[in-house]
């Protein structure tokens, strides 16, 4: 590996165990066994190294969440990613650390959209991708209380109310038909 996948490679460590902001120049010149001259270099800035680093993380889990490529059901898609927030703890810690960071990172901020369009379209939407992530800050606060998949989407189901629990028993019908 040259410089440039070394330092990606020592951020994506520092991220993982230390968080995007205590995360610094030197910990990840460090972890890369580089100059921390080398950061400006290759990316610019600590935050452009972040930022790389911590969206092929993310990039690397979708794909250990998806490993045959297909694409999964609804309920399977959230329960993997509702599992990840155990396995992965300290990505998605650094993920919501980046989110902060985002507020004043126009560059981490169009990246994260980026993401956040594809995960909009791979979870059911806005209104979906708000449920998990929300079940993401509760996963992180209290991880024994963290609801299944399968009960977040009884409960969505049941805030719906009557015609949408209709309508959900009529596609599982037609499905099997």
């Amino acid at each position: 590996m040259g410089n440039r996948e070394d330092l990606l490679e020592g951020a994506k460590r520092c991220l993982v165990e230390r968080g995007w902001a205590n995360t610094t120049v030197r910990d990840i010149a460090a972890a890369a066994g580089v100059s921390h001259a080398a950061i400006g270099y290759h990316f610019g800035s600590r935050e452009r190294l972040l930022v790389q680093a911590l969206l092929e993380e993310l990039d690397e889990l979708d794909s250990r969440m998806a490993p045959d490529g297909q694409p999964a059901t609804a309920v399977d898609r959230w329960q993997a990613v509702l599992e990840s927030f155990s396995t992965d703890k300290a990505l998605w810690t650094s993920h919501l650390e980046a989110i902060v960071q985002a507020q004043r990172n126009d560059e981490l901020r169009a990246r994260l959209a980026e993401g956040q369009q594809r995960a909009r379209a791979e979870m059911g939407g806005s209104v979906a991708l708000a449920v998990v992530l929300g079940m993401m800050v509760q996963s992180l606060i209290d991880p024994d209380s963290t609801p299944t998949a399968a009960e977040a989407v009884a409960e969505l189901r049941e805030l719906a109310g009557p015609s949408a629990r209709a309508a959900a028993s009529v596609e599982r019908v037609a499905k099997h038909t």
